[in-house]
């Protein structure tokens, strides 16, 4: 049988550059089509991968060069004949992202689909990988989700392989001396990979993963992998994550693992950590397998636009929090405090009510991954909505099956009826289930909240399950934290982030008394009330200063200093705050069934 044999090893560690060799066999066409993606599952925007290549060189059997040319930025044509050959490359690894590749003497990684040229007329053609050890780099080891041919052992350098091309692209690699932790859910080897130094409890850490991953599989019924992989880098500060079928590649600090020393401690940054590797592996039924019909097949040479985001990136952000609840690692007070802060991310901006979540699917190649200043304002993200239409359909579908389903049975149906046949779902197919499930009519609720620019009614549903909601100030004037607003909290609508030379402005409000200032995303204010500013200068002077005051505001824009007056007022009830009214309700929204 004849397969692609790819092989890559490490050119150059210090001049970060892999060497990429594929073996292409005999064939029918005379001339083939070699081409790198523009972009990559899970991350809508162009990447151009192809800007990394360096060196392409085609030869025959005989060693003798043959004709090729690059007829776009992605794409080299090469005169074959039918005849086997053999094509080399360079790849340039410096992006330590969870997107492309990165190589140094400490560590190295790739995703397929920015190393590995496709051959488009062999593109069904089943692929060899061998991944070749690097030299004077002792211990180093391999991790990958790719298939392990006879005589390569796990986390050995070696021959792999791929059903195709795009599982090959599917299965990133990581390269070094990392430390892994193996567990098994419903008889799956899972592994946890980390990549640096870290102090993290690795232990306690397998048990917190362990049951997210027993709470993912219970929902769906079943897990479709026959291994899964955690790769983690951890690097000074850091957080990122990507899907894909059998793996997830993450970015977080060293600090956010568990401390070993404080084995009872929560702290924010661990539950992020957690909340992160619930959002990447529930990504592995809904948008790895689950997709809407225009992923059906992907298209990565150029952007596949779809309005349906909300459904794949939202419905999975609902859960990656309160699966932290329902697995038993977090109480539900916990719980809400994280609601807490995504209601308000979503309420505090203006964005909502211009750009209606489908629009912000559909807009994702721009607007989303390429945000300007004015997000906050002008848009709304199909993460954050989208969870809180998720919230909305589990409630309602409780509320109306009298708690016989739930969203739950809502994935478990598209599941069924969309991931384990390969047929690409529409947003009726979601409104259909939940009509069924609910047992009324849903679909004009459900079209207003993807089609309208309005907020999602939420006041009452959560009043029925014990939980009031409660418009509410800001608690600091640099943070997303609501507090219910008994006493005065000054406000002047900009967050701003700590330098050496002032507070760098990175968000501006719309209507907010900093955005009548004059003030924009990247000034640095450094004085107020010809005070020195920084994050706690700033909040002191304020907590002291009355209700309207009108104080002298200095600020760099560029490198021009510019002078104004900026108010302070009360925080506007641009927060939320979430909280346990009627526990006795709290089961008719805790209850998992899933069955």
């Amino acid at each position: 049988m004849s397969v692609i044999a790819y092989s890559i090893s490490a050119a150059n560690v210090n001049g970060h550059q892999f060497k990429v060799s594929i073996n292409i066999p005999k064939h029918t066409s005379d001339l083939l089509t070699l081409s790198l993606p523009a972009w990559l599952p899970g991350s809508y925007m162009i990447r151009d991968f192809a800007k990394n290549i360096i060196n392409l060189e085609v030869t025959s059997a005989s060693g003798s060069a043959v004709e090729h040319n690059k007829v776009d930025k992605q794409t080299w044509q090469v005169k074959t004949t039918g005849q086997a050959v053999k094509v080399e490359y360079l790849v340039y690894a410096f992006d330590l992202s969870v997107r492309t590749a990165y190589l140094d003497n400490q560590r190295g990684f790739f995703n397929g689909s920015s190393t590995f040229l496709q051959v488009q007329e062999l593109n069904d053609l089943a692929c060899t990988l061998d991944i070749i050890a690097p030299e004077h780099l002792e211990n180093w080891k391999v991790a990958t989700g790719l298939p392990r041919e006879t005589g390569t052992d796990i986390y050995q350098f070696g021959r792999y392989r791929a059903d195709n091309y795009m599982h090959l692209i599917d299965c990133p690699v990581e390269l070094g001396n990392f430390d892994v932790v193996e567990f098994s859910v419903a008889d799956v080897p899972h592994y946890l990979v980390f990549a640096g130094r870290h102090f993290g409890d690795l232990e306690r850490l397998k048990h917190d993963v362990s049951k997210l991953c027993q709470h993912h599989i219970d929902l769906f019924g079943e897990a479709p992998f026959a291994e899964y992989w955690f790769i983690t880098n951890l690097l000074a500060d850091g957080f990122g994550g990507l899907e894909h079928k059998n793996s997830t590649i993450l970015v977080a600090s060293r600090f956010d693992l568990p401390n070993p020393n404080k084995p009872e401690e929560l702290s924010d940054n661990y539950k992020t950590f957690l909340s992160l590797c619930s959002h990447e592996y529930f990504h592995a039924w809904n948008v790895c397998r689950i997709k809407p019909e225009e992923f059906v097949p992907y298209d990565l040479s150029k952007e596949s636009y779809t309005k349906q985001l909300w459904a794949y990136e939202g419905i999975t952000s609902y859960y990656d929090d309160f699966s932290l609840f329902r697995a038993g690692i977090i109480s539900f007070e916990d719980y809400l405090t994280l609601l807490n802060k995504t209601m308000t991310r979503v309420y505090r901006g203006q964005g909502e009510l211009k750009q209606t979540v489908s629009e912000s699917s559909y807009d994702a190649w721009t607007k989303f991954y390429q945000q300007g200043p004015d997000a906050v304002n002008n848009i709304v993200s199909y993460y954050t909505k989208g969870s809180l239409i998720a919230l909305w359909l589990d409630l309602t579908i409780r509320k109306h099956s009298q708690g016989k389903y739930s969203l739950d049975q809502l994935m478990r149906q598209i599941w069924l009826n969309h991931g384990k046949t390969g047929i690409g779902t529409k947003e009726q197919d979601f409104i259909d289930v939940a009509n069924k499930l609910s047992g009324v009519d849903l679909s004009e609720q459900i079209q207003a909240l993807l089609h309208q620019a309005k907020r999602v009614p939420l006041t009452e549903l959560l009043k029925e399950v014990g939980v009031e909601f409660t418009p509410s100030g800001y608690k600091s004037l640099n943070g997303f934290v609501g507090e219910k607003q008994t006493n005065y909290q000054p406000y002047i609508g900009a967050l701003y982030a700590q330098t050496p030379q002032g507070l760098k402005v990175t968000v501006v409000e719309q209507d907010s008394p900093a955005e009548l200032a004059g003030l924009s995303v990247n000034d640095v204010i450094v004085a107020v009330d010809n005070i020195k500013a920084n994050e706690k200068s700033l909040n002191q002077l304020l907590q002291h200063k009355a209700e309207n005051s009108k104080l002298s505001c200095h600020y760099f824009r560029n490198d021009a200093l510019i002078s104004t007056q900026l108010k302070v007022i009360n925080s506007p009830l641009l927060a939320v705050t979430l909280t346990v009214e009627e526990p006795l309700k709290l089961a008719q929204w805790q209850n998992i069934y899933a069955s």
